[in-house]
């Protein structure tokens, strides 16, 4: 496993650490915002109320958490447990620490896949039709590889990006947007925390993108790893197995009939039906390809490209016209989110590959959904976003990438 960020954010041209650059790159600029530090007090049940600046309380924060299906897999894994009794005992654990709500990011994703889904056919058509090459589609949920993207290879790649936020970011304007609205809370009135398998996370809320100039406050305002939610437990000298189990929020949760449901690979393209897609493994286990067929004839090609290796190889046919690909999932990780480097560690005498295999069987145990068939998303498209092919669709659902600058450098540098 790797550990602490991912290298995108220290290297470029990686091939998976093998082959370090040279090449000294600014890193993602961050600007500080104007205003002041705020200060919070932790009340006696938990619960959090800002300061003013002469230290009078300035009204309670509603808090909120959203927590990565990887996440929960990953201390599933470490105590034991299955994902439903895990999902209850850690919304017990946070609702003790004074949180209001525990949502489950699940939810979001099933945002971010349809938005997804749609902006690819818009592009499929856009090929079709004799516009700009704008394929393969690059999805976007990955922040190291978004990262690497802007510094290494700038203006040339980012265009084939999906815009789509991540479901991180999609549950950060749901969070501070609608939700908020609908409690009668401005954004900066809630504090919104989501739990997730890669430290790169943090980068990604921290994106100019994703703040909001009006009220001061971002979309997400503060990102744990999976690693410091196991510190947290130990902190607090909490036995988790024998947590309480709590009643989930059925709020922006994957709750269907009572029970967690998941997603697994599957869609409707050119009117066919693509039910329990098999990748085919191709020069390793991190590089996947998968085909569609209609009558006989391969209309379609998809592949999945982990770790930087792949990456790199991915990107060097798409700069040279060699790609064969319609639509590439991208990951930093190799394995994957399941491995990322805010997970927790392998327990002793357990191999990394060991615990990637647990946290696959874990996290596919539940039943899965696709996205269409989650009644919710429909009527928020509906009544928050007014639609999907509103404007508001592109505020709240899509992004922007940049290129990041190059220093110039006669140094020669040695990692």
């Amino acid at each position: 496993m790797a550990i602490g960020f991912s290298g995108a954010l220290q290297l470029t041209d990686l091939d998976d650490f093998i082959t370090p650059s040279q090449e000294c790159i600014k890193p993602v600029k961050v600007e500080k915002k104007p205003g002041h530090l705020a200060k919070i007090k932790i009340e006696d049940d938990g619960s959090y109320i800002q300061l003013s600046e002469e230290g009078k309380p300035d009204g309670q924060k509603l808090i909120v958490v959203s927590v990565s299906p990887q996440s929960r897999a990953s201390v599933a894994a470490k105590f034991r447990l299955n994902i439903t009794e895990t999902a209850k005992k850690l919304t017990a654990f946070l609702k003790n620490l004074g949180v209001h709500h525990v949502f489950d990011t699940t939810f979001s994703r099933d945002f971010s896949l349809t938005e997804s889904q749609q902006e690819f056919v818009q592009r499929l058509k856009a090929q079709q039709s004799g516009e700009k090459e704008s394929l393969p589609m690059l999805a976007s949920a990955c922040p190291g590889w978004v990262c690497y993207a802007e510094k290494t290879h700038g203006s040339y790649i980012l265009p084939f990006i999906s815009t789509t936020k991540s479901p991180q970011q999609i549950m950060g304007s749901l969070i501070k947007d609608h939700y908020g609205k609908s409690m009668g809370k401005k954004p900066d009135d809630i504090y919104h925390v989501t739990i997730m398998p890669c430290y790169d996370k943090k980068l990604e809320a921290s994106r100019e993108d994703f703040y909001n100039d009006i009220y001061r406050t971002r979309d997400v305002d503060c990102v744990i790893s999976t690693i410091e939610l196991e510190k947290m437990f130990e902190e607090k000298n909490v036995n988790f197995a024998e947590l309480e189990n709590a009643e989930l929020d059925s709020l922006f949760s994957s709750i269907d009939q009572e029970e967690l449901v998941g997603h697994s690979g599957g869609g409707s393209l050119y009117g066919q039906t693509v039910e329990n897609i098999t990748y085919k493994t191709l020069r390793n286990r991190d590089f996947k390809e998968v085909t569609l067929q209609v009558d006989g004839k391969e209309v379609l090609k998809f592949a999945a490209a982990y770790g930087f290796r792949n990456i790199q190889n991915l990107v060097q046919k798409i700069k040279r016209g060699k790609s064969p690909y319609h639509f590439v999932e991208v990951m930093a990780c190799p394995a994957g989110c399941l491995n990322g480097g805010g997970q927790i560690r392998p327990g002793d005498g357990e191999t990394s590959k060991e615990l990637i295999s647990r946290l696959d069987e874990l996290y596919n145990s539940l039943r899965s959904r696709k996205p269409s068939k989650n009644p919710a998303v429909e009527d928020l498209y509906r009544e928050w976003l007014g639609g999907q092919s509103s404007q508001k669709v592109k505020e709240m659902l899509h992004t922007n990438y940049h290129e990041v600058e190059k220093l110039s450098t006669a140094l020669n540098i040695k990692w």
